[in-house]
């Protein structure tokens, strides 16, 4: 089922690896302690230089925190560029959509107005990774046949690699 509703794959998966390197990027410094710190730094300097706010002082449980969802960002974004599927860019775009929620909620809730530049890039990763699916989902119904993998959505046959 996947399958029928997966994006075009080039210019799709092109996407997904862009997201993956995204986040690579920005939180490989949020994967260890000692990175964390000069990351915790620099943002703060950028957000005081800016008029945005800074970060609260470290503390070792916002460090433990941090370098968590840096660890795991950091694997999921190597996974992506390595082997980019549609299903990836679905599921990017879940996650990014669940990050742009608690960002939301962090801003209502007085965070430095600095999160306000990584929330506008989750949400549009997460709108161009989901929207496709979304599109492919409302035309497929229409003219959906069934296939021999249908009621199997994360049959293995549904995902190939990298074209």
């Amino acid at each position: 089922m996947i399958r029928h509703f997966a994006p075009a794959r080039p210019t799709y998966l092109r996407v997904v690896r862009a997201s993956a390197w995204y986040d690579l990027v920005v939180t490989a410094g949020f994967a260890t302690p000692w990175t964390y710190a000069l990351v915790h730094d620099a943002l703060s300097s950028l957000g005081n230089t800016l008029g945005l706010g800074v970060l609260p002082e470290l503390d070792p449980m916002q460090t433990l925190y941090a370098n968590l969802m840096g660890s795991v960002v950091v694997v999921w974004a190597v996974l992506r560029i390595v082997r980019p599927l549609p299903v990836h860019g679905l599921l990017d775009g879940i996650a990014r959509t669940l990050f742009a929620a608690w960002q939301a909620y962090a801003l209502a809730h007085g965070a430095p107005q600095l999160l306000w530049l990584f929330f506008s890039v989750e949400v549009a990763f997460g709108l161009v990774q989901l929207v496709p699916w979304w599109r492919n989902r409302h035309t497929n119904l229409l003219d959906h046949k069934a296939g021999p993998t249908d009621g199997h959505p994360l049959s293995t046959a549904n995902q190939r690699g990298p074209a």
